[in-house]
């Protein structure tokens, strides 16, 4: 009996090896998502001398399995025996930081920063400290790279001693030959330098920054812009001209697009860390010359962070900077001959208006607004639109419809069926804006021309605008405006447009409700049955299928059924298909 106990404690390990080693990969890969319910099943005694030992060993896997792994050890604290165990993780998580995979190394280190916060100060020295330092005087790149990932979370729990030991190991890796290394480094150097003392952040932080900097590899420069932000915002005002002003000034002219790129989009952030003063001074030529650069990527950043940007200057001096020193340049912008700047810029332009008072938004932004609208790129088109809520709270909506409504209704009765198309799709955007009064007073008429549009996708674009403007405005307002035009059409002698009266209905029924589609719309349908056309007879099959179930039963039995049934003894093969489609489908047989 003590036999069979002993292998029946020994079975989860053994199954666990059997399926570690099994050729299949997704075996692998589940029995390691399983590895939490392995370790309860052996205690935590066992998870620590058997487990983890053999987890350590067989690390050489493919890269998903591993993956797995290191994902699965970051959560084990309580299967070691909590806290005061927790360094028992450290072997496996080791070698994983280590290995050449980099989505690998990196949960490895997510893991490693979770577990750091759980060891108490004693064995972050005894056993996480020195970790790192093996891991950072690795032979291979890859474990120095890790490394860099973990100096921040052990260095305020540490002793003075280690910390400058810490100190130096990441002075080292940010002058390391390998550039991952030195990426690695600087993409920490933000991280790093808030846990740091003010003292050393001036005498270590800001050398490394300016040497990153100024690396030969643009890959490594443009992280280092990321850590500005960091840094400028530990420093005290004063300091910031002399330690950090320089090396910005020289990364928002740097030589490779991408830097510059980094420093357009992370234009705000510096901003507010630097403060108003020299915003004033260095920013806004900056900026200036980031909206003019000569890379679209570039200009597209700094054109996405416009608004952003107004918004934060001082309040004293805003209106004067804008007006003088920004304005052109986003003039310049609006003619852009890259559609994603132009785009960029449309998605942030209108916030202006709210920043630049009435006055100054009619006299120099609907200019630029209307240009916009015009453009031949869609998205341009789609973003003043969308934002047009705006600029109606700052020039009211009577200047707003006289100066860009024009251009919109231009647009909805463009030659180019596509451009017609897009507007019809910015309709329920544009009423939500605009409110119900307006739209009646202006764009109805535009709705319900579409509806008789010689080309089809804009007659079934302006059915589908109609259901999402009822949802919008309510049924009584479909009940009072749109419905009887829609009915209208059932005796249009063309018969594309009878059959948009059916499209209208199998789209309106259910947002305008039981009572309204039972005493206006069904009447219509079913007088439409006795149809001419077969094609709009069988349709008229198609839509008593589509708002039978918004009907009550008596309507159904007693004005839908019979016509169904005559509709099913068609002498077109199409109507009676449609038509006995519909019998079954309602019930009604």
């Amino acid at each position: 009996m003590a036999a069979s106990d002993g292998d029946d404690s020994l079975y989860p390990i053994a199954v666990l090896i059997d399926e570690l080693r099994n050729e299949d990969v997704q075996l692998r890969l589940n029995s390691i998502k399983k590895l939490s319910t392995i370790a309860l099943a052996l205690g935590v005694e066992r998870t620590r001398t058997e487990l983890l030992p053999f987890l350590t060993d067989t690390i050489y896997d493919e890269d998903e399995v591993l993956l797995a792994l290191a994902e699965q050890l970051g959560n084990f604290t309580m299967l070691v025996g909590g806290p005061e165990y927790v360094h028992c993780l450290l072997p496996p998580l080791e070698s994983l930081a280590t290995v050449e995979e980099t989505v690998v190394r990196d949960k490895a280190v997510e893991s490693l920063r979770k577990i750091s916060h759980e060891h108490s100060p004693v064995d972050l020295e005894v056993h996480f400290e020195p970790l790192v330092k093996r891991l950072a005087s690795g032979d291979w790149f890859t474990s120095r790279t890790s490394a860099c990932g973990l100096f921040s979370v052990c260095y305020p729990r540490v002793s003075s001693t280690v910390k400058a030991e810490i100190r130096q190991h990441f002075r080292n890796l940010c002058s390391d030959d390998t550039p991952m290394v030195r990426r690695a480094a600087a993409s920490k150097l933000g991280e790093f330098a808030k846990v740091l003392e003010l003292e050393y952040v001036k005498s270590d932080i800001i050398s490394l920054f300016t040497a990153l900097a100024s690396d030969e590899q643009d890959s490594v420069r443009l992280l280092a812009v990321e850590a500005c932000v960091s840094i400028a915002q530990l420093l005290p005002q004063e300091d910031l001209e002399s330690l950090v002003m320089p090396t910005l000034r020289q990364a928002a002219e740097d030589k490779s697009w991408r830097v510059r790129y980094m420093v357009a989009d992370k234009f705000s952030e510096l901003q507010k860390a630097v403060g108003p003063e020299i915003t004033k001074n260095d920013l806004v030529p900056a900026f200036q010359n980031l909206l003019k650069d000569c890379e679209a990527e570039v200009r597209a950043a700094a054109a996405n962070k416009v608004k952003e940007f107004c918004e934060n200057l001082p309040e004293d001096s805003r209106e004067t900077i804008i007006m003088t020193h920004i304005l052109p340049c986003v003039k310049e912008l609006v003619s852009d001959t890259n559609q994603h700047v132009k785009s960029a810029l449309a998605s942030v332009i209108m916030g202006l208006s709210t920043i630049l008072g009435k006055d100054n938004t009619v006299e120099h932004l609907l200019p630029l607004f209307l240009a916009q609208l015009k453009d031949e790129c869609p998205e341009v088109r789609l973003n003043i639109i969308s934002n047009l809520d705006c600029v109606n709270e700052v020039i009211g909506i009577r200047q707003l419809s006289q100066s860009l409504l024009p251009a919109i209704v231009e647009l909805a009765e463009d030659a180019k069926w596509r451009v017609r198309l897009a507007i019809i799709e910015y309709m329920p955007l544009l009423a939500g804006q605009l409110g119900v009064e307006f739209f009646d007073e202006k764009l109805n008429s535009l709705c319900m021309a579409w509806l008789v549009d010689h080309v089809y996708a804009i007659r079934e674009a302006a059915t589908c605008n109609l259901m999402k403007l009822v949802e919008k405005f309510g049924a009584e307002w479909a009940q009072n405006t749109i419905v009887p035009k829609v009915l209208g059409m059932a005796n249009d002698p063309n018969y594309l447009h009878r059959m948009t009266t059916l499209f209208c209905i199998n789209a309106l029924s259910e947002a305008c409700g039981q009572e309204i589609t039972t005493k206006h719309m069904l009447p219509v349908a079913l007088k439409m049955a006795n149809d001419q056309v077969a094609n709009v007879r069988f349709n008229v099959a198609k839509t008593l299928q589509k708002i039978g179930p918004v009907l009550d039963s008596n309507s159904l039995q007693a004005e839908v059924k019979p016509v169904l049934e005559r509709l099913a003894t068609d002498t077109d093969m199409d109507v009676k298909y449609f038509a006995q489609e519909a019998i079954s489908v309602l019930g009604l047989a």
